[in-house]
């Protein structure tokens, strides 16, 4: 049992199992749309088949550029658990930054809210290694060249996936500093600290998060990729 790999895969099966019921929530323009935990976790398993077909590889960027919502919870739980490193664009940066973090971290895949493609669209023909883009939302995505659309790329799979084993150690997510000298600097987070940072957070003597908690996470997952409370209890996404 001290062998037990501490990754992201373990919170994804508690998540659709022993919390099944719980749900996600997410505050829309048309009210609130609410998900259960086991219907993320279905939708994790489509998305990361979704990639694959794709062509994303253990250790391949994906990033987002995406608000808080059920859908960025989905790319969370899709990507780092089937190897890959979830690259969390912040939709804030002056472009010329944007620019430089996406080439740096060589991203593949950029996923990005519909409301937020005018302020990415302008410099796709920067992006030196992006192979593909998909786009939540159906609203006009015609800034960028060959848009996928989410949930058609959910619609085509079966569901299921055969996630792969993973070493604790391997990398689960890529955040860019900011308001620093030079050009943003790369930060890469494994599974096993995310699992730890997780941890602590249910901790008597730090936050105290139990599963009868709700949290609103108003910090934006691309900050840190929000980490401190997003694996920790039941919370609102939105």
């Amino acid at each position: 049992m001290q062998d037990h790999q501490l990754t992201l895969q373990m919170v994804l099966q508690r998540m659709r199992t022993v919390n099944g019921d719980s749900e996600v929530v997410t505050l829309t323009d048309d009210g609130p749309v609410r998900a259960s935990y086991r219907e993320v976790g279905e939708r994790a398993d489509r998305l990361a088949a979704a990639l694959t077909r794709l062509g994303v590889k253990p250790e391949d960027r994906v990033a987002t550029f995406m608000w808080n919502s059920q859908q960025h919870l989905e790319v969370y739980l899709a990507v780092p658990n089937m190897g890959a490193v979830l690259h969390t664009l912040n939709i804030r940066l002056f472009p010329e930054q944007l620019t430089y973090i996406v080439n740096h971290a060589r991203d593949k895949v950029i996923i990005v809210d519909d409301s937020l493609i005018p302020a990415l669209a302008p410099l796709v023909d920067q992006f030196e290694h992006v192979e593909h883009f998909i786009v939540n939302g159906d609203g006009d995505a015609s800034g960028l060249p060959n848009p996928l659309r989410y949930e058609e790329l959910h619609a085509a799979e079966e569901g299921g996936f055969d996630w792969p084993e993973l070493d604790e150690r391997q990398a689960a997510g890529l955040c860019y500093t900011s308001g620093t000298t030079g050009n943003p600097k790369g930060v890469l987070y494994s599974h096993r600290s995310n699992i730890l940072h997780c941890m602590a957070t249910t901790m008597a003597d730090t936050v105290g998060i139990t599963s009868s908690d709700r949290v609103l996470p108003v910090v934006p997952l691309f900050h840190a990729a929000a980490w401190g409370l997003r694996r920790a209890g039941e919370r609102f996404a939105g």
